[in-house]
């Protein structure tokens, strides 16, 4: 029995390493044990994944593969970790952005308080006779001053709150450098994007989006951040639904995504952004404050061809020159037109 196993693993490792020869993957511990599964057809789900990549003549890039080796291999303490950092960072950005989003109405407060001990302190200047109301406005004064000055005291509390989850979210932004995803949609962060782009763009016929959310400031100053984060979350689920043979969508910075489109022509994307758009006006979030559903979100998207000669940053560039010239148009349209 020991010598069948070891004679099917000597011919597993004869197969694992000319597909890593052939696809041009480091032989790291983590990439090896990836094919080495992957041969031995020990998981189908793995084995799905990996057929779907080449299947679409998609590189293997280095970060697809710890992404498909943490899904598919990654044990479950790995799993748990990667999980729990995620789970804390998104706490802390929804915490934080609560934060603000109270010191502002605190703040508002304060100034109506403010207001209204002027009128009070007003009325009883104004001197009326009788004396029961002017006790009255006396005590008034004093219990709005005590608010005010509690108000103040909540004020500078959450003031210091908000800047010691800032430090945290520091912290925790620096010993997560190797993180690959956006704790707050799920996608693929920036780190991710650059390292994909550069691997893609080794292969002819791939194209670039960036698509960029309308009046975004507007609507966190309006509804508040944690409104804001509920329509970035929604964009990136309709985004992803809308990603097919091997597209892939990432959360560029703020209220942008960037989505890369293998083995595409530049109408053909355009036709998948265009249907992105069109989804993503469809959006509806609900204020649980209020019960309004916010809509008419809108997105501006540039797409970008890459041409023989050009490196990554030239199609970003290209990319975000087609998203300014949608901007510059009215908003809520995809560049160029054909």
């Amino acid at each position: 029995m020991a010598d069948d196993n070891l004679e099917r693993s000597f011919a597993i490792l004869k197969k694992t390493i000319p597909l890593l020869l052939k696809h041009k993957v480091t032989a790291v511990p983590t990439n090896y044990a990836l094919w080495y599964t992957y041969v031995s057809n020990e998981s189908s789900e793995l084995n799905s994944a990996v057929d779907q990549v080449l299947d679409n003549n998609v590189p293997l890039s280095e970060i697809k593969s710890k992404e498909l080796y943490r899904k598919h291999l990654a044990d479950n303490e790995e799993v748990s970790a990667w999980e729990l950092r995620r789970s804390v960072e998104a706490m802390l950005i929804e915490l934080s952005q609560s934060l603000q989003d109270t010191r502002t109405e605190t703040t508002s407060f304060k100034n109506t308080m403010d207001s209204c001990v002027d009128d009070l302190a007003k009325v009883e200047k104004e001197g009326f006779s009788v004396e029961e109301v002017m006790a009255l406005v006396r005590n008034l004064v004093k219990d709005t001053q005590n608010i005010r000055r509690c108000t103040m005291s909540f004020n500078a509390a959450l003031t210091e709150a908000q800047d010691e989850i800032a430090m945290l979210r520091a912290q925790l932004e620096q010993s997560q450098q190797d993180a690959l995803y956006d704790a707050l949609t799920g996608l693929c962060n920036r780190r991710y994007f650059d390292e994909e782009l550069a691997t893609q763009s080794l292969k002819p016929k791939l194209c670039l989006m960036l698509v960029d959310l309308d009046h975004f400031k507007k609507t966190n100053d309006d509804y508040g951040h944690v409104m804001g984060d509920l329509v970035l979350k929604a964009t990136a689920k309709k985004l992803q639904g809308k990603c097919r043979d091997g597209a892939q969508v990432f959360r560029f910075g703020g209220e942008e995504f960037a989505i890369i489109v293998p083995n595409s022509s530049l109408s053909k994307a355009r036709i998948i952004a265009e249907s992105m758009r069109n989804a993503i006006q469809r959006i509806g979030v609900k204020d649980k404050r209020t019960g309004k559903v916010l809509g008419d979100i809108t997105a501006s998207i540039g797409v970008a061809e890459m041409k023989k000669g050009m490196n990554p940053l030239a199609l970003i560039e290209k990319a975000d020159k087609q998203l300014y010239e949608a901007k510059r148009l009215g908003r809520n349209r995809v560049m160029p037109m054909m």
